[in-house]
């Protein structure tokens, strides 16, 4: 008789203290599950430290927390991350000082996990020095995304932040342009010049990119499109636009 492997998943800690325990002590989380109307002065001990690292929770029905785990999770669960996030302040100098130009990926919207690993594969492959995510709205980095970036993930730095677009005016104040891969433009990726510092931005198929990055952005760049299909799935549009990066800097 044919059986399924047991699933991989992100290693789980659940009850307050544990889960405060696991911020102090430096853990990275994925994410973080909380029962709806929890109160109480260890749940307002953990809000403070989740608000101290910029990480958000979701609030949850108890009976989803119960169908996690039958074990006492004192109304919080939280998974911990398999990769370590960066911080983009700390990486742009670094790749200024080792005497190269910055070619950075911004991905806002996409939650799909099995998207989000295949545009990690190709940035690794195009010399991507970082990917930038937000918060709030963005795919896990779980044993589903990691398989599909073929442990690309494990190589490419992954900077998660609450604001994009405080990030994306930091990147613009660092000497960075910003690309926006938009259908809301008539110019085609070929138009900007990406032999300079750059970040290529891109959104998910269902809203594309938020109106306040494209109102910021240095460039707007479309795909040409032939075909009566009218978009393309968003990790083969990661891969055109960062290649056509990779042809302009080997040029």
């Amino acid at each position: 008789m044919h059986t399924n492997p047991k699933r991989e998943t992100n290693q789980m800690v659940f009850g307050i203290r544990a889960v405060i325990e696991a911020l102090k002590s430096g853990k990275e989380l994925e994410s973080v599950l909380v029962q709806r109307g929890l109160a109480g002065g260890l749940f307002h001990e953990l809000k403070s430290l989740l608000r101290e690292r910029e990480l958000a929770y979701q609030t949850v029905p108890v009976e989803k927390l119960n169908r996690i785990t039958a074990k006492n999770h004192q109304g919080v669960i939280a998974f911990i991350s398999p990769i370590i996030y960066q911080r983009i302040e700390d990486i742009v100098p670094a790749i200024y000082e080792k005497g190269e130009t910055p070619l950075l990926l911004m991905l806002d919207g996409i939650t799909d996990v099995r998207n989000f690993g295949a545009i990690a594969r190709t940035a690794e492959c195009a010399g991507v020095h970082a990917i930038i995510v937000p918060a709030k709205g963005s795919a896990q980095v779980n044993p589903d995304a990691i398989k599909t970036s073929a442990g690309a993930l494990y190589k490419i730095p992954v900077c998660r932040h609450e604001s994009l677009l405080k990030t994306a005016k930091f990147l613009q104040g660092s000497g960075l342009q910003l690309v926006a891969c938009t259908e809301k433009t008539s110019d085609y990726l070929y138009k900007p010049d990406y032999t300079v510092p750059t970040v290529v931005i891109m959104g998910s198929e269902e809203d594309g990119i938020s109106n306040e990055l494209l109102r910021i952005a240095d460039h707007l760049a479309k795909i040409p499109m032939y075909g009566e299909i009218e978009s393309l799935n968003v990790s083969v549009s990661a891969g055109i636009i960062l290649y056509e990066a990779v042809r302009q800097r080997w040029l």
